[in-house]
């Protein structure tokens, strides 16, 4: 590759023979035809190079082709959209199709923020040459940006499935060799979606590259290095996701999505030491409908930060209407997404709110995903974390295990309690290692003067070990269902009675 971000440099082939070569060429041209011919020679050559030149470097220019003539950096959706409509036409008489491919790299945008601007255009730059490299001469390629390709293959005879993901499997073995970064190497992965002609609506080049797009997006969902391909299954669940985003923003503004509680219990007393507010939706003809299906539409449609404030209002109204009903729960956790956290206003809203209904802060607890405060957390998160821990509210560190956060991290964030993520908790009375890990993390906790709390605890056996191992709280289907708030009252006092009264154990006589 002789080329060089953004801009195009010729080969040392096009330096000899393109017009600026050739016009640099004639005084030696000139020169050959006065030794050969004379006066006359020079006087033809001096009148005829000239024209002869600029005909032959427009008919070469004509003839080129010119996705070889550009970097992936110089050419346009439009282009690759029209070369692709060329080839579905001429594909009806040839018998030869084409195929399109999405290239992107993992997480694009968290690279640039951490590495910074240039080193995201230099991994961008290595990337592109080694796509170049790695399909053949005549198929384009051209960059959408962020980090994304497009490859439209030439045509070939029935371009089929197991063909598209030997030439991804390809691109992606190019793309996760180590790239140098001011002395350092990065290791770099992509996913790829592509679209064949013979699955797509319509036999249009922009029908195929909007394909390829769906199925990129798709692989995206599933994860770094993933391989989708656009199908009729594809296409039905991605109007099935567009119709749901519709959905969710009627069924936030209607009330169908509020908080359910679960219960948070001490494995020291048993009693209640708290809830957790987790969005569910009640639709009125789909019925109870499963967070991991609608919360990506929510994140989808922009709205995470509306859904945010509903379920600490609702959260809020429930705390005060348990005091009502003189039950003790003392504290409602809420979740609160990245896009809340990075909010400048985030922080005097919640005091306003906590004001609005007369509630200390220290009732509040923000639930925050260990990976939001790793070391590469933003700015304006770090202050509003910072802020609502000055505020008063507990901080509790949900998933804990799962990420990457650093002691120094935990305690500059005044984190109030770890949450052990539930992957620690399966199975733990029963597997010695896992007994291990959590002990492991119980004593840093206890070091570090730090609460915790189990999630996910199913069983009872789950329950009597995290005890014994030393878990302040447990949390989970063993304990209490999510429930809506209605039903709360009910069990509070259920679970009360059942402390007050503990099971007999032992062999009854008589």
């Amino acid at each position: 590759m002789r080329w060089h971000f953004p801009g195009w440099h010729p080969t040392r082939r096009d330096g000899l023979f393109g017009a600026p070569g050739m016009l640099g060429a004639m005084p030696a041209l000139m020169i050959a035809a006065f030794w050969l011919f004379g006066e006359a020679g020079l006087y033809a050559a001096a009148v005829g190079l000239p024209p002869a030149i600029w005909i032959l470097w427009a008919l070469r220019a004509r003839g080129t082709d010119p996705g070889r003539w550009r970097t992936p950096f110089d050419i346009r959706r439009s282009q690759l959209e029209d070369r692709a409509g060329a080839m579905l036409q001429d594909s009806r008489v040839t018998g030869r199709s084409t195929a399109c491919i999405l290239i992107a790299i993992d997480d694009f945008a968290l690279l640039a923020s951490r590495l910074g601007l240039r080193a995201a255009d230099t991994i961008q730059l290595q990337i592109a040459r080694r796509m170049q490299a790695a399909i053949r001469r005549n198929d384009m390629l051209g960059s959408f940006g962020n980090g994304i390709f497009a490859i439209v293959l030439s045509p070939v005879p029935g371009p089929d499935l197991e063909t598209l993901l030997s030439i991804c499997g390809r691109l992606q073995a190019s793309a996760a060799e180590p790239i140098l970064l001011d002395g350092a190497s990065a290791q770099i992965s992509v996913s790829a979606g592509f679209a064949l002609p013979d699955r797509v609506p319509e036999a249009t080049g922009r029908s195929l590259l909007d394909c390829a797009e769906a199925a990129l997006a798709e692989a995206q969902r599933h994860g770094p290095g993933s391989i989708r391909t656009y199908s009729v299954e594809l296409h039905q669940r991605l109007t099935s996701r567009a119709r749901l985003v519709t959905d969710v923003r009627e069924a936030l503004e209607t009330g169908q999505i509020r908080p359910w509680f679960q219960p948070q219990v001490s494995t020291d007393t048993g009693r209640v030491t708290g809830f957790e507010a987790l969005a569910r939706w009640s639709h009125p003809e789909g019925g109870l409908i499963p967070p991991a299906d609608f919360l990506p539409a929510i994140e989808a449609a922009g709205l995470m930060e509306r859904l945010g404030e509903i379920i600490l209002h609702h959260g809020l109204s429930a705390l005060k209407a348990w005091d009502r009903a003189q039950t003790a729960v003392p504290t409602v956790g809420v979740n609160f997404s990245l896009q809340e956290l990075r909010n400048p206003t985030l922080v005097d809203r919640i005091a306003w709110e906590l004001d609005r209904f007369g509630l200390a802060p220290d009732r509040l607890t923000i639930e925050v995903l260990e990976n939001v405060i790793s070391d590469g957390t933003e700015d304006a998160v770090s202050r509003n974390i910072v802020a609502l821990s000055k505020l008063g509210c507990r901080i509790d560190l949900d998933d804990f295990g799962t990420g990457h956060s650093s002691i120094t991290n935990i305690r500059r964030f005044t984190v109030s309690r770890l949450k052990i993520d539930r992957s620690f908790v399966l199975g733990v009375h029963e597997d010695r290692e896992q007994q291990r890990m959590v002990a492991a993390i119980l004593t840093m906790a206890e070091r570090l003067d730090l609460d915790t709390i189990a999630e996910g605890v199913e069983s009872v056996g789950e329950h009597t070990m995290l005890a014994q191992l030393g878990c302040g709280h447990v949390q989970g289907y063993g304990v209490g269902r999510p429930m809506p708030f209605e039903d709360t009252i009910a069990w509070l006092a259920d679970h009360e009675a059942k402390l007050a009264s503990p099971p007999v154990i032992g062999r009854r006589t008589g």
